[in-house]
């Protein structure tokens, strides 16, 4: 997890809702790490621990850095349905944005 890209989706986590989407964050940190990190943040979302086994989540996804032992930077947006809708992998010390999201879930919820 990276602090600037989670101090923005804090911040535009009403857009995020308007569209009925939930948030979350998911490293394979562990819990008490994330519940510092949050509370220090002060994150209105959860931050989810892919510690044991460390990064069975993010292995599933195809965003595990085996030869770092830490997840991509990447964002998906699964549909109501359980299907990734939208998903990219931002290179490490880049901030993704929220651009995309949004895009995303307009997508899904057209007018």
């Amino acid at each position: 997890m990276c602090g600037d890209h989670m101090a923005l989706y804090n911040e535009v986590l009403p857009e995020f809702r308007r569209f009925n989407a939930e948030l979350m964050g998911i490293s394979v940190d562990g819990a008490w790490c994330h519940t510092a990190f949050a509370k220090d943040r002060k994150l209105r979302f959860p931050l989810l621990a892919d510690f044991e086994p460390k990064g069975a989540v993010a292995r599933t996804y195809g965003a595990y850095r085996e030869q770092d032992g830490v997840c991509e930077r990447a964002l998906f947006v699964i549909d109501p349905e359980g299907t990734i809708s939208w998903s990219y992998v931002s290179p490490i010390g880049v901030n993704p944005g929220a651009d995309g999201i949004l895009t995303a879930l307009e997508a899904l919820n057209p007018k």
